[in-house]
């Protein structure tokens, strides 16, 4: 989430663009009449800011799709094996209650 609200300025933010590009990119500023606005500053930007978030979208988008077709396949992804382990375990320290209950209750309360 940090790294998407700070690609903002980065993009469309003229000194931020400036700083960024001084210290990681060095490519060639275009003239000032050329970043008179953020949509200018931003196409000038694009140039070096397309390539990571457009990976970085890219493996989101993929690794979104992997959890769906998981839970497709009844597969757990991480969260919901966590909660089943965490209530076997739970289950495992007081056999004495209802095995259900406590697997309900395992599941549902929160991680803190």
């Amino acid at each position: 989430v940090v790294a998407g609200f700070a690609s903002l300025p980065m993009v469309f933010q003229i000194d931020t663009a400036l700083w960024f590009n001084t210290n990681y990119v060095t490519t060639e500023v275009p003239p000032d009449e050329d970043l008179e606005t953020f949509l200018e500053v931003g196409s000038w930007t694009w140039n070096w800011m397309e390539p990571p978030l457009g990976t970085i979208s890219f493996l989101l988008l993929t690794l979104q799709y992997a959890r769906a077709q998981m839970q497709n396949l009844n597969y757990k992804p991480y969260t919901e094996w966590m909660q089943s382990r965490r209530a076997s375990s739970l289950h495992a320290r007081y056999p004495q209650y209802n095995q259900r209950i406590i697997q309900d209750f395992a599941v549902t309360d929160s991680y803190n």
